[in-house]
């Protein structure tokens, strides 16, 4: 509300934006549904049925996270090296024609402040696709300030009289709920199962799945906290949940190593430590010192020479060893 009002005072509506320094409480964030998450293979399919046009957007929301406003903002200062620039969103008013704000700055940020996301190769590939068929249209407007500033659009309308920029729920979010229903992307009700803020979700989900730290995450997306992150996807991280069962099942139950994936010298060592330290037997100093160079090692208190092949005093296989000692 407060952008659109200042938005409202550098068109001269108003005089003053009454928003301006009020702070409202934030609403609790809503908990993504794994459900609400597309596939890699969804997301193709969306955007092969998609208007071409916005083909691009598609793939630059799910491959750098940007909001469906921004992703629509994009332009030829956006993108760099190995990464995009994130500066500005597309105003919720900016398809009328009287609108002399198209742009406004990101949700969280000033007008100078901007974002930087990583870019993956197939997202660099769809930017010069979109290239080749559509040359970036220069678009004019009135910064905050009352300043100019002049930006080659990749979405701005090419035809005369269709308003400065396309409208985000009547043009592009029309076209993607289309698209769902072209490639059979419909829930029980037969609507469609996904939205544009869905790639968005794509794109958190699958790097943090991945490993990606949720602070670097958080800041790719834009939101004013990491606590943000956490509490909308926090809960899409089945491997954090496998690293910690498999942490603490080595802490409290751990197992015998694997002694058939070491060499043979080190393998009668790691046996004969293990043993000791399983049944509590003593361990001769000296054997630290012969033992990777003879191969094999002395369990002192019960008199069993424990070397590469096996025992031996009981003639069986190293594991064996080990079972029928603890």
């Amino acid at each position: 509300m407060a952008a659109i009002m200042e938005a409202a005072v550098v068109d001269k509506r108003i005089t003053e934006n009454p928003a301006r320094g009020i702070r409202v409480s934030r609403r609790d964030a809503v908990v993504v549904d794994e459900d609400a998450v597309p596939t890699p293979a969804e997301v193709d399919l969306i955007a092969a049925h998609i208007t071409p046009q916005f083909r691009l957007a598609v793939y630059l929301q799910s491959g750098t996270g940007q909001r469906p406003s921004e992703a629509l903002a994009f332009s030829t200062e956006c993108r760099r090296s190995g990464f995009v620039r994130i500066r500005w969103q597309v105003s919720a008013k900016a398809h009328r024609e009287d609108c002399q704000t198209p742009f406004v700055p990101l949700k969280h940020r000033l007008e100078k402040e901007c974002r930087d996301i990583p870019t993956a190769l197939f997202v660099e590939q769809e930017i010069d696709a979109h290239i080749r068929r559509w040359k970036p249209v220069p678009v004019v407007f009135a910064g905050q300030n009352g300043n100019r500033i002049r930006l080659e659009s990749f979405f701005a309308p090419r035809q005369p009289g269709a308003g400065v920029m396309p409208s985000i729920a009547s043009s592009y979010g029309y076209q993607f709920k289309k698209a769902c229903l072209l490639a059979g992307l419909v829930d029980l009700d037969g609507k469609a199962k996904y939205s544009p803020r869905s790639l968005r979700h794509f794109f958190a989900s699958t790097a943090l799945a991945n490993g990606v730290p949720i602070h670097e995450v958080s800041r790719w997306l834009g939101h004013r906290s990491v606590k943000t992150t956490v509490d909308i996807y926090g809960h899409l991280l089945p491997s954090a949940w496998e690293r910690c069962r498999e942490i603490l099942q080595r802490s409290m139950r751990p197992v015998p190593p694997d002694l058939t994936s070491l060499p043979q010298r080190r393998r009668a060592r790691a046996l004969a430590v293990e043993l000791c330290r399983r049944t509590g037997a003593g361990w001769p100093a000296w054997c630290w010192d012969r033992a990777p160079v003879l191969g094999w090692c002395w369990d002192a208190p019960c008199k069993t020479r424990v070397s590469a092949g096996g025992s031996s005093a009981l003639q069986v296989p190293l594991q064996r060893v080990i079972t029928t000692s603890l």
